[in-house]
């Protein structure tokens, strides 16, 4: 899960960074009112999402190749190994038992999460801004 959340943070981190250099460029980065125009917000959030995808897959496939022995039971005796010149390699064991399951469980709950990260982060970043540019209008519009 800390892995997600941290790519999810540093994401929306990357978007506003790009929606603040596209501030830049236009001249407003003083005017805290001007909203960028719709198309430069999706530039953003496309540009942010290309340049974090390769650290986002990476993370996520280090991760998951890490996790593989654990979850396949792959067992090493290393002090036999060291001692003896004879690592003993096998599969399953007693620890197999409770850890395969779960490593396969973080396995695929990290990769379903990584594309909903890359997915599902900037689309609802961007139905948020403009849910939130709508109803800063209607206020403005109340208040007079």
């Amino acid at each position: 899960a800390g892995i997600v959340v941290n790519n999810g943070i540093v994401l929306i981190d990357f978007i506003e960074l790009s929606r603040q250099r596209l501030r830049d460029q236009a001249g407003k980065e003083d005017d805290p009112d001007y909203l960028l125009p719709d198309e430069d917000l999706r530039h953003a959030i496309a540009f942010a999402g290309k340049v974090r995808l390769r650290p986002v897959l990476l993370t996520a496939i280090t991760t998951v190749l890490g996790l593989l022995p654990l979850a396949v039971g792959l067992n090493i005796d290393f002090i036999g190994l060291l001692l003896k010149y004879d690592a003993n390699i096998y599969f399953g064991g007693d620890n197999a038992i409770f850890w395969s399951p779960m490593a396969w469980t973080v396995i695929f709950g990290l990769v379903f999460a990584t594309f909903l990260t890359l997915i599902l982060v900037p689309l609802m970043y961007l139905l948020f801004e403009r849910l939130n540019r709508k109803s800063s209008k209607f206020f403005k519009n109340l208040a007079g």
